[in-house]
């Protein structure tokens, strides 16, 4: 955990859900810390997580939302991941911040119905990046950052989301190296 200003009941409960990784498909420790550094810089105060799985992201997540007075909304379409998730989420004293949304994504996402995002995490369904995101633009606000999970080890699955964003001029984005890579993307 090195870097990280994370108490320590915080980073015990990080270390144990980083043993967990291969099995919940968790963030690697780099990419979580990376997308805390930018929900603080960028000051993001509405985040949307499409992927919650174990509550290992939305810790790192929310951790940064308590420094800008942000809320996090997360979906999961797995009650047993939603549980684990409550579980971690409570130990961290982060709940009251984070509302975890039960149910397929695209659905989800449709009941936001006059919610903006200015920070939104990918890392659910590979094959349904194009259309999450579709169905988020009218939803995400001017300068805000969208961050892909996946997107070198699942290329083949996610290469129309990937041509899509590269291509359209409302957006800028960047490939990063990161292990499985992540992408960055920002409205313009």
């Amino acid at each position: 955990m090195n870097g990280c200003n994370f108490d320590l009941k915080t980073k015990d409960i990080l270390n144990r859900l980083e043993e967990t990784r291969k099995e919940f498909w968790n963030l690697p420790h780099e990419s979580a810390n990376f997308i805390n550094i930018l929900i603080k810089i960028s000051k993001a105060k509405r985040v949307l997580e499409i992927g919650t799985s174990n509550g290992y992201s939305g810790i790192w997540i929310a951790k940064a939302l308590l420094e800008t007075g942000g809320k996090l909304d997360t979906i999961e379409f797995y009650q047993k991941r939603i549980d684990l998730a409550v579980e971690n989420f409570k130990k961290a004293n982060l709940l009251d911040i984070i509302t975890i949304h039960q149910g397929s994504a695209l659905s989800v996402i449709d009941e936001f119905e006059n919610n903006t995002f200015d920070f939104v995490f990918i890392d659910a369904s590979k094959p349904e990046y194009l259309a999450y995101f579709l169905k988020l633009e009218p939803k995400i606000t001017e300068n805000a950052i969208i961050i892909a999970d996946n997107v070198t080890s699942h290329y083949k699955k996610v290469e129309n989301f990937i041509n899509y964003v590269k291509n359209n001029e409302n957006y800028q984005c960047e490939l990063l190296n990161f292990d499985g890579g992540l992408l960055l993307i920002r409205k313009q």
